[in-house]
């Protein structure tokens, strides 16, 4: 009799720790143990978009009548997050971001999404899609596991551990953080040089007529209808963690190169940073005009994936145009350099 009963707490608590990983296995909120989020104003943030273009959905796309939502527009998702005002995104309502320079799949977090949210549980979500030619998106593998048996009211509340890769899962001023890593090896994409980011509303309704399903094909229920201006996602900014350095040239296989200063003088040091998941060395050659070659240099030293060194350019070279001839495992990189007096 004691083992049956033993046997039944056992398979008791077992249900109730199945049921706490299968529906509440993502962080929690800003400022709880495992929490993502990431504040606005973070040492690790470098960038912020630059450019926006938006296209606005309804304030109820079950009564259009209402009209679009109206709050903000294409500047307000720009620069620091909390600093330029917000826009709404409306049911199903885009907005397509752009950065002065690419970002790339670096160590952990890429990028984040702040939305505007007034507190740690109400929450309006959208998808996050990238794309590396601002034509062919890829949307991260969202997951709601929100109940879907009673809509979400226009003032009701999310469980945050129960959302992942969608944004709006945390509070003003503090961002969800995306990885590019989790896109990896997809055709036509290369997560080593996204130039758009893409935000999409979910809408929110559980009306099969409008519903919008997460990766588990689950449908994702969050506040709705919101019948007012600020219908919908309210897209604050989007900071960047890991962005290509200047003078940085794409070459193939999801390698970069960035060389400086160019133009340079005599006696300066050129910095040569090269990019490459794979290759542990590259040969440089600095070359004249002719074929000879100048210099000659192997350049080591990985961190993060970018093998760096700096060249010393003796005074024995004239002044000039010439080219630095990069070669790491696959094939070579010619890159014009002039050196003045």
């Amino acid at each position: 009799m004691i083992l049956i009963r033993l046997y039944k707490l056992i398979s008791i608590f077992y249900f109730v720790l199945t049921a706490h990983l299968l529906f509440a296995q993502f962080p929690p909120p800003v400022g709880q143990l495992g929490s993502t989020a990431i504040y606005k104003d973070s040492s690790v943030i470098v960038g912020w978009a630059t450019h926006c273009t938006v296209n606005v959905g309804f304030q109820n796309i079950a009564n259009t009548s209402l009209g679009l939502a109206a709050v903000g527009d294409n500047t307000s998702a720009l620069g620091v997050a909390g600093s330029n005002g917000i826009v709404s995104l409306g049911d199903g309502g885009e907005a397509i971001v752009q950065f002065a320079r690419p970002i790339f799949n670096g160590p952990g977090w890429d990028f984040a999404v702040f939305e505007n949210s007034f507190s740690d549980s109400f929450l309006e979500l959208a998808f996050v899609e990238v794309s590396s030619d601002g034509v062919n998106y890829f949307r991260f593998p969202a997951v709601s596991n929100t109940q879907t048996t009673t809509q979400v009211g226009p003032f009701d509340t999310l469980d945050a551990t129960k959302i992942n890769n969608l944004a709006g899962k945390y509070r003003a001023l503090y961002g969800t953080p995306f990885d590019l890593e989790e896109l990896d090896n997809i055709a036509g994409l290369d997560i080593n040089n996204v130039t758009h980011i893409k935000i999409i509303d979910v809408v929110g309704s559980i009306q099969s007529s409008y519903a919008r399903y997460d990766s588990n094909n689950n449908i994702i229920n969050d506040p709705w209808p919101t019948e007012f201006a600020s219908s919908g996602f309210d897209l604050d900014a989007v900071g960047v963690i890991h962005q290509l350095p200047l003078n940085v040239v794409s070459t193939e296989n999801n390698s970069y190169i960035q060389i400086y200063p160019n133009p340079m003088f005599k006696h300066q040091t050129l910095f040569i940073n090269f990019y490459s998941s794979t290759d542990d060395n590259i040969e440089f050659e600095l070359v004249d005009l002719s074929g000879n070659i100048l210099l000659q240099k192997n350049i080591n030293g990985r961190a993060n994936n970018w093998l760096s060194n700096a060249i010393n350019i003796n005074g024995d070279i004239n002044t000039g145009i010439y080219f630095i001839k990069i070669k790491n495992n696959s094939h070579c990189l010619y890159k014009k350099i002039i050196i003045a007096e």
